[in-house]
């Protein structure tokens, strides 16, 4: 399902009706234990890619983390020259909407970032589909910039699994970065620009809550945006 500007006005009744129960769209988080492995100590910014359904919510939740210099929203798997909203949007790219984190590891480590993204930003048990949101550039995807990165990573999908922490296997794909592109203006700082927008209040808001709950040493109320980081090269 694409967040288009009619799927949006189509939808806005339902999700209007929907405010008023109890329950809400995005997916509740999941206490979940730290990586048993986790990336070495590292001097100097390290970067971190991953996919996770909309790129809104995933950015949104990481910009609310304390060691995070910048998160922006892009596109990963597929080539520059289909690395465009509406193309992607196809399904047919081998793209998937992702976030390129950009974080010092002396206040956060990989491992803690994953863990924030398997709690809190996504559930990686759905395969090509995230929420609302359907087609392979909505998939669980971690996009690794180093061979320990990978290593961190597949060994916390074992350990999850093996610990049978989530109700069903996870479906997240892990593999090596090899190019990653900025999405638009327009999408980046989304989560934070457009809070009552139906889309976000419904299905990323919640995602920023749950990391302020289950994760308040790492939450900071101001979030890192993209806009203020350009302002300040």
């Amino acid at each position: 399902m694409r967040r288009s500007v009619l799927s949006l006005l189509a939808a806005t009744t339902a999700l209007t009706l929907a405010f008023a129960a109890p329950t809400r769209a995005a997916e509740d988080a999941v206490v979940i234990p730290a990586p048993a492995m986790d990336a070495a100590p590292a001097n100097g910014i390290q970067t971190a890619v991953i996919a996770g359904g909309c790129f809104w919510g995933v950015q949104g939740v990481f910009q609310h983390t304390a060691g995070v210099v910048n998160a922006v929203s892009g596109y990963a798997g597929g080539t520059k020259a289909t690395a465009d909203y509406q193309t992607v949007s196809s399904g047919r790219t081998g793209h998937a909407e992702s976030v390129e984190i950009k974080f010092d590891p002396k206040k956060i480590s990989y491992g803690k970032i994953l863990q924030i993204y398997f709690s809190v930003a996504h559930d990686p048990t759905q395969l090509n589909r995230q929420g609302p949101d359907s087609g392979t550039q909505y998939r669980s995807a971690i996009f690794t910039t180093s061979d320990e990165q990978k290593k961190v990573a597949e060994a916390y999908i074992a350990q999850l699994d093996g610990a049978k922490v989530f109700s069903k296997p996870i479906v997240t794909k892990v593999g090596a970065l090899e190019a990653f592109y900025p999405a638009e203006a327009y999408h980046q700082d989304y989560l934070t620009l457009h809070p009552s927008q139906p889309y976000i209040a419904y299905n990323d808001i919640p995602k920023v809550e749950n990391l302020k709950k289950l994760f308040a040493d790492n939450y900071i109320e101001k979030p890192t945006l993209v806009s203020a980081s350009k302002a300040t090269n």
